[in-house]
């Protein structure tokens, strides 16, 4: 039984005690005819009580108790013993309609993408969408838990919630081992700050689980649980669980089976988000229900039929980090391009209007995100040829994604043009495009790199004092840019690497990527 009290009673009971406890309570208050005859079995926690989901803490209890319980147990014999049981569920309110809904999983599954969710047989998952008649988007019963977070992403997450005891578990920079970030606005003289925390394991058997090693648990659930409500050598109480909720549209390719034609009639058109280099690009939402980004392409700024034919092959390009392609709507003039839409925009104003106020573990984080997105594109034999920080963006949670993947094959554009009629923009490419107009993922790699360095810049213009023709004699001639203040010489030395005059000498996304995570995980193990 839970019994609310106006102080707060932070003692930890042994079973034994906390019974003994109970029983005395209960003589105390049998003849107090202003006790309720319900209580609440569980804890009011996150603006709900945990057994009914009430959002009321003056709600009623939700089940019946005996005030006599302990004196009727006195006078009835001793129940014979039976196998036990696991007690069914208790029946939901029947006033609680949004109530979530819980399902238990059948079979194991394991994830084959990183926004695929791992199922284990027999756990519970709260629904979230039924969009599709095989797919269901889904999140672990605990929301705690952030796959595939890093430690910056994670600081990033908590200080946008900004709030006390916001924590998160993620997966470690060690394979196999997870990581409680946890955040405090009074970190130590006024200033808040983070910590994180490993969850180390027992090398007794059966083997547990801890962060404060006298309270140790058989899983960590349990122990989030249990430090929900004891610092127990914490900076401050597991408080307020923090994730990366998707609020926009799934990013799965396209919004049915093979559609990628989408009837005009069925977009909403709301505000302006830019004019960018094929027209104007709209927020707006498809069937009044998912968010979408709306490119109208000005007519004359692209080879159109050529376009449409691509863009069914550029829809089965799905990853976390690439901005999804949802479909087209062809059947007029202007023509639509309708993508996953990205709260934050693109990358380079993102920097712009944000300098000053990153450190440089954040910043090498947007590196991998694009490496990552590339490394999916080169693995696939996609090349992007115009890859920059202007043709990536950022969504709610800080995370980039690379956009107008193959693109600039369709851009009919003066600025784009060199003298010799091929299309690129210069300050971002090797010398075998500028000469020869040779494209590959090795030409993609060169562009990497001046993204790199246009990340640690915080959105500075390459060679900004230099016209094209100028910086195609530079680079020939073995120029290179110059080593930003926030790079560090390592992060440096992979824009040199990128930076080879012959493709042959540049190294692979796969290689890059295994690189930055090297230099991700040295931070979070050795700090800043």
């Amino acid at each position: 039984m839970t019994v609310s009290f106006p102080v707060k009673i932070n003692i930890h009971f042994s079973a034994q005690s906390r019974d003994q406890w109970v029983k005395k309570l209960k003589e105390e208050i049998k003849n107090n005819n202003n006790i309720m005859i319900k209580y609440h079995p569980k804890f009011w926690a996150d603006g709900s009580y945990q057994c009914c989901r009430q959002t009321e803490k003056l709600a009623p209890g939700c089940e019946k108790y005996n005030l006599f319980e302990s004196s009727i147990r006195k006078v009835l014999p001793p129940a014979p013993e039976t196998k036990k049981r696991r007690p069914p569920p208790p029946i939901p309110p029947e006033e609680e309609d949004n109530s979530e809904e819980i399902v238990v999983a059948m079979y194991d599954f394991q994830a084959t993408e990183a926004h695929d969710l791992r199922l284990e047989r027999g756990q519970e998952y709260i629904i979230l969408e039924k969009n599709d008649v095989h797919w269901w988007r889904a999140r672990d019963k605990y929301g705690w838990y952030c796959r595939n977070m890093n430690r910056s992403k994670a600081e990033l997450l908590l200080r946008s919630e900004d709030k006390e005891g916001g924590f998160m578990v993620r997966d470690s920079s060690q394979p196999g081992m997870y990581t409680v970030s946890l955040y405090t606005k009074f970190g130590g003289e006024g200033s808040s700050g983070f910590r994180h925390y490993h969850i180390k394991e027992t090398t007794t058997s059966p083997k547990k689980y801890y962060l404060a090693e006298k309270h140790a648990f058989g899983s960590i659930p349990e122990i989030i649980e249990y430090h929900r409500h004891n610092a127990a050598g914490l900076v401050t109480r597991l408080r307020y669980p923090v994730s990366a909720k998707e609020k926009k549209a799934p990013t799965t390719a396209g919004f049915s089976y093979e559609k990628w034609e989408i009837n005009p009639s069925e977009l909403t058109f709301m505000r302006e988000l830019g004019s960018g280099l094929f027209g104007v690009v709209r927020l707006g939402k498809w069937r009044a229900q998912y968010k979408v980004a709306i490119k109208a392409i000005r007519e004359g700024a692209m080879c159109e039929e050529d376009f449409i034919e691509e863009a069914k092959v550029m829809m089965k390009l799905t990853h976390p980090k690439l901005v999804q392609l949802y479909g087209v709507c062809t059947q007029q003039k202007p023509i639509y391009i309708v993508t996953e839409f990205m709260e934050r925009g693109c990358l380079l104003n993102f920097l712009r209007q944000r300098q000053g106020h990153f450190n440089r573990d954040v910043l090498l984080s947007m590196c991998q995100d694009v490496c990552e997105g590339m490394e999916y594109l080169e693995r696939n034999s996609f090349i992007h040829r115009d890859l920059a920080a202007r043709n990536c963006l950022v969504n709610e949670a800080g995370v980039v994604k690379v956009s107008d993947f193959g693109m600039a094959r369709y851009v009919l554009d003066d600025q784009y043009t060199s003298s010799s009629g091929a299309k690129f923009p210069v300050k971002w490419c090797p010398p075998e495009v500028f000469n020869y107009s040779r494209f590959s993922s090795k030409s993609d790699v060169w562009s990497f790199g001046v993204l790199m360095w246009e990340v640690f810049t915080e959105g500075r213009m390459p060679f900004e004092k230099n016209t094209n023709y100028e910086v195609v004699t530079m680079v020939t001639r073995g120029h290179r840019l110059y080593r930003p203040k926030l790079a560090s010489k390592y992060v440096y030395e992979v824009m040199l690497r990128c930076w080879q005059e012959k493709p042959e000498g540049r190294p692979s996304f796969e290689d890059l990527l295994r690189t930055i995570d090297e230099l991700v995980e040295c931070e979070e193990t050795f700090g800043r």
